[in-house]
């Protein structure tokens, strides 16, 4: 062979070509195996590495959040448990209190390895890998029952590989730190079970009524195969998939041989509905109780400290009066009241009511609104989440009750309602577009003036307006002037409307309105109770002098409050309206009258309502005036239920308040007068040494004459009329007017005599004659008297009538007695015809120049002109005292001064 090669090296290259292709082929396979085994490294370490790198990240253990939460209960004013609470319902249940029937379906179906792996199981991830290759990234999980505890407690339930990894991460520390009993307990009360509720134990309850303990196999079933998909598997709203999901997991029990297959086949016949408590009862059982309420509890729990009522199994005891609360929510549905709400197509009139107990500050009901979703515990609240502008409520808040507090403004305070511009700015009007000019404070609350609202702000000025209100529980952004009429911002609930109007009605105390007494701790001994303490917020005369004028916006028969009034009940209140700008009127076609809010407060010394009534969209539904009224009925209705059969006080005056009859239409005030009509006096509040001391002299009158006769003296044809007058005052006048045969009245003559004579009477008939004294501006009433003038037939007896003295008072009495017979007296009616006076002393004429005469001396003394006629008559003074002079002021008054002889001559008819 060695022939062959021509040389050693031929047969050595020979031997090399055939071997080369062998050698190649060799190393192209290692090389592919090496290649392969490398990056199956690299990529177990950039594996590990990212998984270390996603478990670095992960939440720490928390045993707060590993422990499943409990929920909390919370009971009413009465100590009565009212509803429980929680992030989800839930009763659990120890370990041991887990009947073997209810964990071996839970592991048959969820984990049957649970016992054999350390958190992750390795066998059933294989198989869950194979089939997210085929199938897409998440579509088959492996998760044990300790990695579903993880998930439960820390992790989102997004499918990603940073989730999985630090799933996967926490799952075995779970399983290092806890034992397998803990770790099923947890998972076993924080599963979600459907409807709203958490753990196995919860489900129990809830689907069967039972406890947990007395659970059938066909039950353990149904609620093991649950939390695969909750919702759709629930017996109640799909029954036939609940029932294949059950017998699924029977099945799975079987296989696992935690049940017999004749065990398996009975269980699987019964009726999934079999044992189910009915639709009713669960509603009864497991309904939201009073969820506006409860939702203030929530709110105010969290305040209190750092408490979760969700989750920390507290026990809160509250101020809730569950029977006014009932009132409240179906006054809110429209049942069992005087009224129906103005609802319009495609909007419902909303409310918002708080009810409060005005002497603490609790509040025993809360009305969220109308139609709401009651079974979302935390829907919009009216009465705590809403913030409306309060319109004329806030008048007492802002303005007036500053102006009392600091200003020690009365009830009578007068203020000009006019035509009036904001300091600076645009012109302010009043509800109706008019003004009334000067009125008291107690009517511009009444009322509800804009004008005077303002104009009290001003002189109270805006940091002591701030003061007062920070006192009632409220602080806003800005005390603009606007603010006095209600543009604050931010706007108020209804909930701080109460509190701030509570301390009217409380002697000026304020306390913070609240739901919550005490909390007590899981432990059931740790109490927490609500730390609220009552504070003077503004003098005992502040809060009853508003009141009191409060009380008159309701009892007014044109107050603003009218509606709210319950018959009997010394309530008091303010009602309160918003506006639209112009623009918005203008964009939305809202008619001018029409209002996006409206309020109403009342309170007694017992309770305090406040309500406010509006839409949604506030834009697109609006409040007519007769819409507006639906607050006031609110009250109304709330109001009359709470107090039946409740001993209600009226509001407790001060020592420091003091009442005081002034003359209306005074300014300022003053007391009234003698003169003062009875119509024109009214009573006031006044702060005690801020009373009015001067007496009104608006409807002073002068004295009225007194005594007035009048005589017609035949043959002379006059009429001589006396009267007498006190001397206390000075330079009086008297205005004499006459009118015959009841015509019109004419005025004769003013003088300053006290007697007229009237000449040249012609006519016949009846002559009254009135005389008013006057001074200055002052007028007296009249004094009147009426003289018959007869015809030439009545001759002889007038002749009879018509002796005559001399002149100056000496009269040749006829010792008779008897006067005038013409004579009729009008405010001073005249005396029998016999007296008593002491022979004729009464008259002038009987002691003046006529005393020596009969008129003195004679019988006429005893007579008429004694004490009756004062010596007008015949007599006591004879002829003399109806002479030409005898009888004027020398019969009656000075002794013989004479008559004023100024006869117009007005009757020469």
């Amino acid at each position: 062979m060695a022939g062959q090669y021509k040389s050693r090296e031929e047969k050595r290259l020979a031997q090399q070509k055939s071997k080369t292709p062998k050698t190649k082929k060799g190393s192209m396979v290692k090389r592919v195996i090496i290649s392969l085994f490398i990056i199956g490294i690299i990529g177990m370490l950039a594996g590990a590495g990212l998984f270390a790198y996603y478990a670095s990240s992960a939440p720490k253990l928390d045993e707060k959040l590993l422990k499943d939460p409990v929920a909390s209960e919370i009971y009413d004013m009465n100590g009565e448990l009212i509803t429980t609470v929680g992030k989800e319902n839930r009763e659990y249940a120890n370990f041991d209190e887990i009947p073997q029937t209810m964990q071996d379906a839970v592991l048959a179906t969820e984990d049957n390895r649970f016992y054999k792996h350390n958190g992750i199981d390795l066998i059933r991830l294989g198989g869950a890998v194979i089939a997210n290759i085929t199938g897409g990234f998440g579509s088959e999980g492996a998760s044990t029952i300790t990695q579903q505890v993880i998930k439960g407690s820390f992790l989102s339930p997004d499918k990603t590989l940073k989730r999985k990894a630090q799933e996967a991460w926490l799952a075995l520390k779970l399983e290092q730190e806890y034992t397998k009993e803990e770790i099923f307990e947890m998972y076993f009360n924080k599963v979600y079970m459907s409807a709203g509720i958490h753990g196995m134990a919860t489900a129990a309850d809830y689907y069967y009524g039972k406890e947990i303990k007395d659970i059938e196999l066909h039950e353990a079933a149904l609620i093991a195969g649950l939390p695969q998909s909750p919702n759709n598997y629930n017996p109640f709203k799909h029954p036939e998939s609940a029932e294949k999901r059950r017998n699924i997991v029977l099945s799975l029990m079987a296989q696992h041989g935690k049940i017999s297959e004749k065990e398996k086949e009975e269980a699987q016949k019964i009726p999934i509905k079999e044992g189910l408590v009915s639709e009713e009862e669960l509603e009864a059982e497991n309904g939201n109780k009073y969820p506006a309420y409860v939702d203030a509890v929530i709110d105010e729990v969290e305040k209190m400290g750092d408490f979760n009522l969700f989750s920390d199994g507290l026990k809160v005891y509250t101020t809730l009066d569950t029977n006014a609360q009932k009132r409240v929510e179906q006054i809110l549905a429209g049942e069992a009241t005087s009224f129906t709400y103005p609802d319009q197509e495609g909007g419902i009139m909303q409310a918002g009511i708080t009810l409060m107990d005005t002497q603490t500050g609790e509040i025993r009901a809360i009305g969220g609104g109308r139609n709401t979703e009651e079974e979302v515990q935390r829907g919009f609240n009216y009465a705590i989440d809403t913030k409306r502008h309060p319109g004329s409520t806030i008048k007492p808040l802002l303005d007036y009750g500053p102006a009392v507090e600091y200003l020690k403004w009365s009830t009578y305070h007068i203020l000009k309602d006019e035509p009036y511009k904001y300091t600076d700015g645009p012109e302010i009007n009043n509800y109706d577009m008019e003004h009334k000019g000067d009125i008291t404070m107690r009517e511009a609350i009444w009322d509800s003036r804009n004008v005077t609202a303002l104009k009290a702000f001003q002189e109270v000025g805006p940091e002591k307006a701030e003061e007062f209100v920070n006192r009632l529980g409220l602080d806003f952004d800005h005390y603009y002037e606007s603010a006095s009429i209600g543009a604050v911002s931010p706007g108020m609930n209804s909930v701080q409307m109460a509190g701030a109007y509570a301390p009217f009605g409380n002697e000026g105390i304020y306390n913070k309105p609240h739901t919550v007494k005490k909390v007590v701790l899981r432990d059931g001994e740790t109490e927490i109770k609500n730390d609220n303490k009552p504070e003077p917020a503004m003098k005992e005369y502040t809060a009853y002098m508003i009141s009191d004028m409060l009380k008159s916006v309701i009892d007014h028969p044109r107050g603003t409050g009218a509606r709210a009034k319950v018959s009997g009940l010394p309530m008091a209140g303010k009602s309160g309206t918003t506006n639209y700008n112009e623009d918005t009127r203008e964009a939305n076609g809202i008619p001018k009258s029409h209002a996006p809010d409206s309020w109403f407060v009342g309170y007694t010394t017992n309770y305090t309502a406040a309500v406010w009534t509006g839409y949604d969209k506030q834009n697109q539904f609006s409040l007519s005036p007769t819409d507006r009224h639906v607050a006031q009925y609110i009250v109304k209705d709330l109001m009359s239920y709470v107090h039946e059969g409740v001993d209600t006080a009226d509001f407790k005056k001060p020592g420091s308040v003091v009442e005081v009859e002034v003359e209306e239409g005074s300014n300022p005030a003053k007391l009234p007068s003698d003169y003062t009509p009875d119509d024109k006096i009214i009573t006031e509040l006044f702060v005690k040494g801020t009373e009015p001391t001067k007496v009104s002299k608006e409807f002073d009158k002068l004295d009225a004459p007194k005594g007035l006769k009048g005589k017609f003296n035949k043959k002379d044809k006059t009429i001589t009329l006396a009267w007498d007058y006190g001397k206390k005052e000075k330079d009086v006048q008297f205005e004499v007017s006459v009118s015959i045969n009841g015509e019109n009245k004419q005025v004769l003559t003013t003088t300053d005599k006290k007697g007229l004579n009237v000449e040249n009477i012609t006519s016949t008939g009846t002559f009254t004659f009135e005389v008013v004294a006057i001074k200055d501006d002052q007028r007296s009433d009249p004094a009147a008297v009426n003289v018959n003038v007869k015809g030439n037939e009545d001759d002889d007896e007038q002749e009879n009538e018509d002796d005559r003295g001399n002149g100056n008072g000496q009269g040749n009495g006829n010792g008779n007695g008897e006067g005038n017979t013409e004579e009729e007296e009008g405010d001073n009616p005249p005396s029998d015809d016999e007296g008593t006076g002491d022979d004729g002393d009464t008259g002038d004429g009987g002691t003046d120049d006529g005393g020596t005469g009969d008129g003195g001396t004679g019988d006429g003394g005893t007579g008429d002109g004694g004490t009756g006629d004062g010596g007008t008559g015949d007599g006591g003074t004879g002829d003399g005292g109806t002479g030409d002079g005898g009888t004027g002021d020398g019969g009656t008054g000075d002794g013989g001064s004479g008559t004023d002889s100024n006869s117009p001559g007005l009757f020469n008819q």
